[in-house]
């Protein structure tokens, strides 16, 4: 297990090299836990959390992927509301398969550009 985690951290390092959030069109990283997905939309130049969201928020049950696919939904509302509209996606060194691809397409239908 531990070597699974660390081969998916130097995938996610590779990654954040080249991928960078600004105020303008900050990055949405994705973590994916056993039982929940967290999204996070981060500003790297000054280092805040400008929106986040989460299956813990979400009091409904159902598959892995439906709740992903409800957190990508909230995500986004949060984002608009905080008058983003433009996002880096920052899988996170996950797949973009399953619950990381459900919550991306849920975020686009609600309104965010990838």
């Amino acid at each position: 297990m531990d070597n699974r985690r660390s081969q998916r951290q130097l995938r996610h390092h590779r990654v954040r090299a080249k991928v960078m959030g600004t105020s303008q069109k900050p990055r949405l990283n994705v973590f994916r836990s056993l039982s929940h997905i967290y999204v996070q939309l981060i500003d790297d130049e000054t280092g805040r959390t400008l929106a986040a969201a989460s299956s813990t928020e979400i009091k409904t049950k159902g598959k892995k992927s439906e709740v992903a696919a409800f957190v990508g939904k909230l995500a986004a509302q949060k984002a608009l509301a905080a008058g983003i509209k433009k996002v880096v996606f920052d899988r996170g060194g996950y797949q973009y398969h399953g619950r990381v691809k459900q919550l991306a397409e849920a975020a686009r239908a609600a309104g965010l550009e990838f």
